[in-house]
């Protein structure tokens, strides 16, 4: 008989897919008392990697230079039955090249503005007080009640 967990358990091409679909990553790093700092960011999947941009001196980057350890979940679903989700457990890569963190930036805001380039905003503008971000996966969980059936 199968475990639960494996069941639901999306496979690599589910995960990619989910990842590209939804819109709000929930980013966990640790805060300066130990306590779990989680804020939501808008997020590109690029070259299989969850990549955002945030202002250098923000809570987030003052905790990813003190403790690199990151955790993210994307999640969507209203119902026990509609519940999918992905959590990433790694590391945060601060990237503070402007070229870099510019060409995020774009990637961001073309996925937000429906792929439209001229409705993106324009991240050269941002990107000297930005920094991008990109998690390092060491763990990847997932989650697809739909899955079950309608048997739980």
């Amino acid at each position: 008989m199968a475990n639960r967990r494996d069941e639901i358990a999306m496979d690599d091409d589910e995960v990619r897919a989910f990842l590209t679909a939804e819109r709000i990553v929930n980013v966990a790093t640790i805060g300066p008392t130990g306590h779990p700092h989680v804020m939501p960011m808008w997020f590109a999947v690029i070259d299989g990697k969850i990549s955002f941009t945030t202002y250098g001196k923000s809570q987030k980057i003052v905790n990813l230079l003190r403790d690199p350890k990151v955790t993210a979940l994307v999640e969507s679903g209203d119902t026990y039955e509609e519940l999918k989700g992905v959590e990433l457990l790694g590391r945060g890569v601060i990237v503070d090249d402007a070229e870099e963190t510019e060409s995020i930036g774009r990637a961001i805001g073309e996925k937000y503005s429906s792929g439209v380039p001229s409705a993106a905003p324009t991240a050269s503008v941002k990107a000297t007080r930005r920094v991008a971000v990109v998690i390092e996966v060491d763990k990847t969980v997932s989650w697809d009640h739909s899955k079950l059936r309608g048997k739980y």
